[in-house]
């Protein structure tokens, strides 16, 4: 990964990016003061305000309202300086890992916030799994200094020990808790002081000649002055300096430290973005590697949302662009179902505003407005037929059966999982004998979203059961084999939304035995999402 100088300057300064954190980090306010500073939002504050106002925008299913989760991944494009920040907002919850796997596709770079009173938790080091998988360059935010933190080599050993990473720091903590005082920013020699009075203020900043300017002892008491000085010292010994290259590479993480909440160290974070982070990627599809500076337009699905907008019952495909110079109205081939698509109105979102997107650049998320044609992994490209990959599909890990408390509407149930089902939000399997739907999630909690959604969106009351199955997986091998196995095993054999063959099954021993006599078949705990 590296800096390319020929791209177009459109290109070269998109930044596309992912907040990663762990449940209470402080990610959704984090995001808000992003957006606050790229002017797409006037005021921070909204999380702690009464009534309507209380979720930030970037939350807006009536679900993660009332449990103050996000669980939809949802992109805001906003300017800052002369960048495009294009920030993918992830599930915080881990019931919902996939859906943030997906969206990690889509991004180049991601922002791993950390609690500074809890260093890195379960869910922090899952999902950095996952941007180790893809290379992703990683940048650190250490969260809440305002209240009583950890020790500074403490948090950055745990980062480096549990994550393997090598890590360096941007900018160094003035004391904690209620001692905070702010930050010395180490890459450009200013002191950062917070402002307490008022959080939606940015905060002061004071350019400095080193550590003996004499200018720190006016802002800074003598004993934590003493104590930085020591400490800077220490890490300067002891830590890696910043390497760019390295960082995107992915085998070194610049630390930030801060509290979002005061809108401290936030700008910081983002300037470092914006200087250090990557320009769009090349993306890898099955037929070759495409380049963000080609002329043709390409992108694929990562991401399908239904209803976003509750009046207009509308589904809206998240698209990453790969290469080229997006106009709205252009028409572009589905490559799936070889058909034209016309894009008339496509979307840009800030926050839960969206507005028409007049063009969009390589390395931008534009949403396609659809009526169920865009799935996930589908792509869109001037006539090439390319097929992006690297999009998985999990099997679940949780499988119950679904009935409409009302039998008057099992079709309309059919329509509402399909559509769950295309939008990634869960597995539905048709099986062969009997009749019903059997629903697969990773996470428990998504069958309280999807029950809420089908009462919400489709007015049908449903309950999930348990199941006699407990995984499924995916049924390939030579056409007269598989079909021949279906025939002897139809109790456990189900179709999925796209009608693969899915193997359910109730103990591992299942599994063991299909190897064990059928070693022609192959059964999958993924399925690649490229049509």
């Amino acid at each position: 990964m590296s800096n390319r100088p020929d791209l177009p300057p459109e290109i070269a300064n998109r930044r596309t990016f992912a907040i990663i954190a762990h449940p209470d980090a402080g990610k959704t306010t984090l995001t808000e003061k992003f957006l606050l500073y790229g002017g797409a939002i006037q005021m921070a504050g909204q999380v702690r305000a009464k009534g309507e106002a209380r979720r930030t925008r970037s939350d807006f299913m009536k679900m993660e309202q009332d449990r103050g989760i996000s669980v939809s991944a949802s992109a805001m494009s906003f300017d800052y300086g002369q960048f495009r920040f294009n920030l993918v907002d992830t599930p915080g919850h881990s019931d919902f890992s996939e859906d943030t796997y997906r969206t990690l596709t889509a991004v180049d770079t991601a922002v791993m916030v950390i609690d500074g009173a809890k260093g890195v938790e379960s869910q922090t080091r899952k999902l950095f799994e996952v941007c180790r998988l893809r290379d992703l360059p990683i940048v650190t935010f250490c969260n809440k200094m305002d209240r009583e933190a950890r020790d500074t080599f403490e948090i950055i050993d745990e980062i480096q020990e549990n994550l393997a990473i090598d890590v360096s720091p941007a900018s160094w903590p003035i004391g904690s808790g209620r001692e905070f005082l702010g930050c010395y920013d180490i890459l450009n020699d200013r002191l950062e002081l917070m402002d307490r009075a008022d959080r939606n203020k940015i905060a002061e900043s004071i350019e400095i000649s080193g550590l003996d300017d004499p200018k720190l002892a006016e802002h800074v008491p003598a004993e934590m002055l003493a104590q930085l000085k020591e400490e800077l010292e220490m890490a300067r010994e002891l830590l890696p300096a910043f390497d760019r290259e390295r960082f995107l590479e992915g085998s070194m993480t610049p630390i930030w430290f801060g509290s979002a909440i005061n809108s401290f160290g936030v700008r910081e974070l983002m300037n470092g973005i914006g200087a250090y982070g990557p320009q769009p990627q090349p993306q890898k599809a099955a037929e070759r590697v495409v380049l963000p500076e080609e002329k043709p337009v390409t992108g694929f699905v990562f991401k399908v949302q239904a209803n976003m907008d509750p009046k207009h019952r509308d589904r809206v495909a998240f698209v990453r662009l790969a290469s080229g110079h997006f106009e709205r109205g252009m028409k572009l081939l589905h490559v799936r179902t070889k058909k034209p698509m016309a894009i008339s109105n496509p979307v840009l979102f800030l926050a839960a505003d969206r507005e028409l997107a007049e063009e969009a650049w390589a390395g931008d998320i534009i949403g396609i407005p659809n009526h169920g044609q865009l799935r996930i992994g589908d792509a869109l490209t001037e006539g090439e037929t390319l097929r992006f990959t690297g999009i998985p599909s999990f099997a679940p890990e949780l499988l119950q059966s679904v009935r409409s408390s009302d039998p008057m509407k099992a079709k309309h149930l059919e329509k509402a999982l399909m559509q769950f089902a295309e939008e990634g939000a869960a597995k539905v399997f048709k099986p062969m004998i009997g009749s019903g739907f059997i629903v697969g999630v990773v996470g428990a909690l998504q069958f309280e979203v999807l029950a809420s959604r089908i009462e919400i969106e489709y007015g049908i009351p449903v309950r999930f059961e348990a199941s006699q199955f407990t995984s499924a997986r995916w049924l390939s091998g030579p056409k007269d084999k598989v079909e021949a196995f279906v025939n002897t095993n139809k109790q456990h054999i189900s179709q999925d939304h796209d009608g693969d063959m899915v193997y359910l099954t109730r103990l591992q021993w299942d599994i063991d035995r299909v190897t064990r006599d059928h070693p022609e078949l192959k059964l999958t705990a993924t399925k690649e999402m490229m049509i």
